[in-house]
């Protein structure tokens, strides 16, 4: 048997690179500055819920498949390092682990990243409202078959890459539909509830049922009861 601890993630500005500014533009846009600072504090409590989590868990030889990672080795290292000098909290808990004795393990198709990275740098440079609008439009269309082709890949690649008796820490969006894509003889240990996650994210840019809301605000940022067993 081979286990899969999964966190469905939720991103920090830093995690996002060029597309932080657009994407910070645009939240502040649907929502009041107070609220934004609201959303960014809860998303902080939910990466410390994860931190917590782990620095309670030995990690030595367990592998590390990271949303959007498309090397490892040296490459790999670089690019969470430079990840943390942008604040990213993710890429923090990354390093601990391969402190710890974790193996970081290339995850995605480097392609299929790149397509999906210019689609979006396609809506931020458009300086027109028609272009802009025509680009999310294209983005739209194309964003689930994209989705489901990078699921296919990582879902493959774990199970290339993951042996019998070992264990494995994937870090994926909250979007991804990987479980049901992975073998059956891949336990998942699910550390947050991936509908509540993208709950949370649609009640946020709604602005609707705020007494929900703060429930599901709670529920990012209360600690990880999930028990491993090795």
């Amino acid at each position: 048997m081979r286990k899969l601890i999964y966190v469905p993630i939720i991103h920090l500005s830093a995690d996002l690179g060029e597309l932080a500014s657009e994407i910070k533009k645009r939240g502040r846009s649907l929502t009041s500055d107070k609220d934004w600072r609201g959303h960014e504090k809860a998303v902080l409590g939910f990466w410390d819920s994860i931190d917590h989590y782990f620095n309670s868990l030995e990690v030595k030889k367990f592998k590390i498949y990271q949303d959007g990672l498309v090397a490892d080795g040296e490459i790999g290292v670089k690019i969470i390092s430079d990840g943390i000098k942008k604040g990213s909290r993710n890429f923090e808990i990354v390093s601990k682990l391969i402190n710890g004795g974790a193996q970081l393990v290339r995850t995605e198709d480097f392609p299929l990243v790149k397509k999906e990275y210019e689609y979006l740098m396609n809506i931020i440079k458009s300086k027109k409202k028609f272009k802009k609008l025509l680009h999310a439009l294209i983005y739209k269309f194309r964003k689930k078959k994209l989705l489901k082709q990078r699921d296919g890949f990582i879902a493959q690649n774990i199970n290339k890459t993951l042996e019998p008796g070992e264990t494995g820490i994937l870090f994926l969006g909250a979007d991804h539909e990987i479980v049901p894509r992975l073998p059956e003889d891949i336990e998942v240990i699910e550390l947050k509830d991936r509908e509540k996650i993208k709950e949370y994210r649609k009640r946020f840019l709604a602005k609707k049922d705020k007494e929900k809301l703060n429930q599901l605000t709670k529920y990012l940022i209360s600690p990880i009861t999930t028990t491993f067993c090795p």
